[in-house]
C-alpha cells in the first residue's frame, strides 16, 4: 500500500556504488550512536561491533510467565532462560540466576519472544509532505529516517522485520549495519525496490513527464523476459526476498482501480525465476482477479488479500501461501480518508475509503476458512512504533489472542524462513524476547506497552 514516491531510486552514490554504501552507513552509524545515548538505558550506548555477537557472558532471565513455543499455545511458569553469545541455551526449572553473568528478572512479568512483522516500509512514513519528498529527500537522508524509525520498531518490542519495497542502497545499507551490529534496530530482510509493472502501483504518477522519468522505479518491467531479468537484478544487488504488485494500490495517485496489473505470464516467470533462486516472492495484491492469478502463479503470500473470496481460499490452500492482512494500514487509510481536510489526492482517497473498511471482514472470511496467517502491519503507511495496534484489530476478526500473538511469532517465522532463529525460544533460538505487564493471551492489546525489549541477548529497553 506504499505510496510509491516512497521508493525513490533516483540519487546514485556520488562516489560510485560502493564508496555511497560507505559514506551511508557511516553517517547512519553517528546518527543511531547520538540516538542511542539519547534514549538511555543500561545496553543502549554507541552501537558497536559487539552487538552481533550479543551481551558479553551470561544472561539470566527469571520469567513469571513465558511463552517459550507460541506454536504449542502452553504458557510456563517460573522459568529461567539462560542466554549466552546471543541464543537461549536452556530453559531451566525454577527462578534462578547465576553468578557468572547478569540476571534479569522479569518474574512479574509476561515474556514471549521477540514480535516479528512481515510488512514494513522502514526508510519513511506516511503524511502530507509525501509527494515533495519524492523530489527533495536525498538517499542519505532516508536512510537516517530510517535508522530512526527502525530503533522506534525495535524499542515496541518487534526484533524482525521484512521491508517490502524501499531504496535499494538505503534500505540495503541500513539492514546490514543492523544485521552487524553496528546500527541498533530489528533484524532486517528486504527486498529492496518493489517489481511492478511499467506504469504500475509501485511506479510512478502524476507528476510532469520529465519528472516522472527521472523517478521511475527501476525496476519496472513489461514481459515475461524483462521481469526475470529484474528479479535477477535484485536478487544481484542483495534483495532477501522478492516483492511484486500484483494489482493496483490505493496510495498511487491514479485511478486504474485495485485489480490485476501483471499479466499471468509475467508472475509466472517472476516466481519461477525467484525460486529458482531461493528467494520467496511476497505479492501485493487488492483484487479478487489479482489475488487468485497471483496464487496461480505460485506467490508464497498474498500482502493485503482485500477482496480474496472462496476460489482464493481454495487456491491458498493448494498453493501452501500465507496471507499477511495488514489490517492497520487499511484503518490507518479510511480514518485519514473520512477527514475533511485529508492530504490525500481525489484518486487516493477515493481507493482508501473503498478498500479500507473492507479489510477487517476479509480477515474474518480467511481465518474462518482456515489460511496461515502471518502478522504485517504495512508500517510506514501507519507510523512506526505503532505496530502492536494490529493485533487489536486481528482480534476485532475473529483471532484468538493466542492466535494472533502466533500469527507474529511461529508463523510469521514460518514465512520468512526463520524458523531457526526467531519465534520461539527454545534452546538454539536468538535471545530475541519481549515482556509486559498483565497476560496478552488474555489482552493482546497489552503488547500495544512492551515494557522491556531483549534482540540477540541485548537489552534495548527495560
Amino acid at each position: 500500500m506504499l505510496h510509491p514516491a516512497w521508493d525513490r531510486r533516483v540519487m546514485p552514490a556520488q562516489n560510485g556504488a560502493l564508496g555511497g554504501v560507505n559514506s551511508m552507513k557511516r553517517t547512519i552509524l553517528m546518527a543511531c550512536a547520538a540516538m542511542a545515548l539519547a534514549l538511555g538505558g543500561a545496553t543502549m550506548g554507541a552501537p558497536s561491533k559487539a552487538l552481533a555477537q550479543g551481551a558479553p557472558g551470561k544472561v539470566y532471565v527469571l520469567a513469571g510467565h513465558v511463552l517459550v513455543d507460541p506454536a504449542s499455545g502452553k504458557v510456563e511458569e517460573n522459568k529461567t532462560l539462560v542466554v549466552a553469545g546471543g541464543k537461549v541455551v536452556e530453559v531451566r526449572d525454577g527462578l534462578n540466576g547465576g553468578s557468572d553473568g547478569e540476571t534479569v528478572d522479569l518474574r512479574d512479568s509476561f515474556v514471549l519472544p521477540g514480535l516479528i512483522d512481515t510488512h514494513v516500509h522502514i526508510l519513511g512514513q506516511n503524511g502530507p509532505s509525501g509527494r515533495l519528498d519524492a523530489v527533495t529527500r536525498t538517499n542519505s537522508r532516508e536512510a537516517i529516517d530510517g535508522a530512526m524509525y527502525a530503533l522506534r520498531t525495535l524499542r515496541a518490542g518487534f526484533t524482525t522485520v521484512a521491508d517490502v519495497g524501499d531504496d535499494n542502497e538505503a534500505v540495503f545499507a541500513l539492514r546490514d549495519g543492523i544485521n552487524a551490529g553496528e546500527v541498533p534496530g530489528p533484524r532486517i530482510l528486504s527486498s529492496g525496490h518493489i517489481i511492478t509493472p511499467h506504469g504500475g502501483h509501485a511506479d510512478v504518477h502524476s507528476y510532469r513527464p520529465d519528472i516522472m522519468e527521472v523517478l521511475e522505479n527501476p525496476a519496472a518491467c513489461s514481459g515475461a523476459d524483462e521481469c526475470r531479468k529484474m528479479v535477477r537484478k535484485q536478487i544481484q544487488a542483495g534483495a532477501d526476498l522478492i516483492k511484486i504488485t500484483a494489482t493496483g494500490g490505493v496510495l498511487d495517485d491514479s485511478a486504474t482501480g485495485v485489480d490485476q496489473q501483471f499479466t499471468d505470464d509475467e508472475m509466472k516467470a517472476i516466481v519461477d525465476t525467484a525460486h529458482s533462486l531461493g528467494r520467496i516472492v511476497k505479492a501485493h495484491a487488492h483484487g479478487t482477479v489479482g489475488i487468485n492469478a497471483a496464487l496461480r502463479a505460485g506467490v508464497d503470500s498474498i500482502e493485503h488479500g482485500t477482496y480474496l473470496d472462496d476460489e482464493s481460499i481454495k487456491l491458498f490452500k493448494a498453493h501452501h501461501a500465507y496471507l499477511v492482512p495488514t489490517l492497520l494500514a487499511g484503518h490507518t487509510v479510511a480514518l485519514e480518508a473520512a477527514k475533511p481536510d485529508t492530504w490525500m489526492t481525489p484518486n487516493v482517497r477515493a481507493k482508501a475509503a473503498q478498500v479500507g473498511p473492507n479489510m477487517v471482514g476479509m480477515l474474518h472470511r480467511a481465518h474462518a476458512g482456515g489460511l496461515r496467517i502471518a502478522f504485517g502491519t504495512d508500517s510506514g503507511v501507519s507510523h512506526h512504533g505503532d505496530n502492536a495496534q494490529e493485533f487489536g484489530l486481528m482480534v476485532e476478526a475473529g483471532l484468538s489472542p493466542m492466535e494472533a500473538i502466533q500469527a507474529a511469532t511461529t508463523t510469521a517465522a514460518e514465512q520468512l524462513r526463520l524458523s531457526s532463529v526467531a519465534g520461539a525460544l527454545t534452546p538454539g533460538h536468538s535471545a530475541d524476547l519481549v515482556a509486559v505487564k498483565g497476560d496478552p493471551t488474555k489482552d493482546v492489546k497489552l503488547l500495544e506497552h512492551v515494557g522491556f525489549v531483549m534482540k540477540g541477548g541485548v537489552v534495548y529497553k527495560r
